[in-house]
């Protein structure tokens, strides 16, 4: 019997095709610019390029590593943004991490959850 990976039918969305590149400086981040291109290799000007920040910022855990999306129109915008969308992420994690925190608070625990969530009854 021959088991189906699927792998026969990946592909490529021809009429999506993005170019990317990276900018840094070696220090406190980096940028990544997404080009919409077409199937020649030619820029796609009906689509509009998209941007992204990526940082580390340091834990007592480690280094953490944090990005979010740049609305810029082009490179000197997304540097002048960089801070902006960093923090935003930021704010998204301690939110997320805070509403997280809320919802194991308000949880019901079990006896069941107490012993390692096993059913077994010793007589």
């Amino acid at each position: 019997m021959s088991e189906e990976t699927g792998l026969e039918n990946i592909k490529i969305d021809g009429s999506n095709l993005w170019k990317e590149e990276n900018f840094t400086d070696l220090q406190v981040g980096s940028i990544r610019k997404l080009t919409p291109i077409k199937l020649d290799g030619t820029e796609d000007e009906a689509r509009t390029a998209s941007y992204s920040a990526t940082t580390n910022i340091m834990t007592p855990s480690g280094a953490l590593p944090i990005s979010g999306e740049i609305e810029a129109t082009n490179l000197e915008e997304a540097v002048e943004k960089f801070p902006a969308a960093i923090n935003a992420a930021v704010k998204k994690l301690q939110d997320d991490m805070i509403r997280m925190q809320q919802e194991q608070a308000s949880q019901i625990v079990t006896p069941d959850q107490l012993r390692g969530g096993k059913n077994d009854i010793i007589i």
